[in-house]
């Protein structure tokens, strides 16, 4: 049942150090042939994979979609109802980084049924700022959410990022201390990853990059747990945190091993069994949709046991975990059967705890999460 749309808006006007998502400089690219061409792909989206149900989530990623002109971002947003149907409630994000959008354009996107935004905050530090080359200071964070609440849009996220080149454990209680009073509903939180073909990757094997301790990044993780919670922002997912009745339904569809359309440069999609990635290059990407043909560079169809392994990984990525009546009337069989020793191991380990409902991760557990989730590769029976 695909329930959720992706759609990948490629385009910035600064490239973060840590960033390996497919993007692109802003200045000099063809960004309203792009934004012609994502329209036209999700026409032979639908026409080739017809949907079953109504659109329950949209999520407008990128790069930065607000680096777009408003009359470019209405377009393309104008877009998605003509071609797919919508649920009335439907959850419709878009990624903001502080500054990049004023009153009008968060005006045109309540208009055309943007309900909730992802704010870029990172972290409230000007000298962090600066060392992973974003382009906004910490007053703009506080200038966005105001914008936006005066257009109507009171459903609000920021991301935030710890373990940075030379955090200290101060700057990152301040952080989340300046995050938590801001009048929002969502916080996801990611350690630094250092990525290949990234400024931080090539840094780190120069020796230029100084990374805290992991024992520092853990007792960030662990920090972060009790004050969010300490002020009402309930842990839902490793690295998301919600007001109650404001978590994202669209991380959900994903955690919940949905299928989902993915639209866009680079874009990924999972509909009738198959996993799809789309061109990442503009060029080829383009090529393929002027001709007529979708954007497609790989296609895989997921094994039954591929299916089961990304229920458990991805599903225990939730708070609440995996549950034993669902996993059962996916796959005709429970956990322990497909993956036969495994639970018990991770039960032993400690990082794995059952109820008669389900299984979760223990604290351990969610500090450890891909760990966790590589005993359930290539495990199912």
């Amino acid at each position: 049942m695909r329930k959720s749309i992706y759609i990948h808006v490629p385009f910035c006007e600064q490239i973060c150090h840590y960033c390996d998502f497919n993007k692109f400089f802003l200045e000099n690219q063809p960004v309203d042939e792009y934004i012609d061409l994502t329209i036209e792909e999700m026409k032979h989206t639908v026409k080739k994979y017809p949907q079953t149900n109504a659109v329950e989530t949209i999520y407008v990623g990128g790069g930065t979609p607000t680096s777009l002109t408003t009359d470019q971002l209405q377009r393309l947003l104008e877009a998605v109802p003509k071609h797919f149907h919508l649920a009335a409630d439907v959850e419709w994000t878009v990624e903001v980084n502080p500054g990049s959008a004023g009153a009008d354009k968060f005006a045109m996107m309540r208009r055309a049924g943007v309900n909730r935004l992802s704010i870029g905050a990172q972290t409230f530090d000007p000298v962090l700022l600066k060392a992973i080359n974003r382009d906004h200071q910490p007053d703009q964070v506080e200038e966005t959410v105001r914008l936006a609440l005066e257009a109507g849009i009171e459903n609000l996220s920021i991301d935030l990022m710890f373990g940075l080149p030379e955090q200290t454990m101060e700057q990152w209680k301040d952080t989340l201390q300046k995050a938590v009073s801001l009048p929002i509903t969502h916080i996801s939180a990611y350690s630094l990853k250092i990525e290949p073909k990234t400024v931080f990757y090539q840094m780190m094997n120069k020796g230029k990059l100084k990374l805290p301790e992991q024992e520092l990044e853990a007792d960030m993780y662990a920090f972060m747990l009790k004050f969010l919670k300490e002020n009402e922002f309930d842990a839902y997912e490793i690295s998301n945190f919600a007001r109650r009745g404001a978590v994202s339904r669209h991380n959900l569809a994903y955690w919940n091993n949905d299928e989902y359309y993915g639209i866009g440069a680079g874009a990924h999609s999972y509909v009738e069994g198959l996993r799809i990635r789309n061109h990442g290059p503009l060029p080829k990407y383009m090529k393929a949709v002027r001709e007529k043909e979708l954007p497609y560079l790989e296609v895989h169809e997921v094994t039954f046991s591929e299916k089961m392994e990304e229920e458990m990984f991805m599903g225990l990525r939730k708070r609440l975990g995996v549950s034993k009546e669902r996993f059962e009337n996916r796959y005709g069989r429970t956990v322990q059967e497909a993956f036969p020793g495994v639970t018990e191991d991770l039960k032993r380990a400690g990082w794995l705890y059952e109820t008669p409902e389900q299984f979760m991760l223990t604290d351990e557990g969610l500090l450890l999460g891909n760990e966790v989730f590589e005993k359930f590769l290539f495990a199912a029976d």
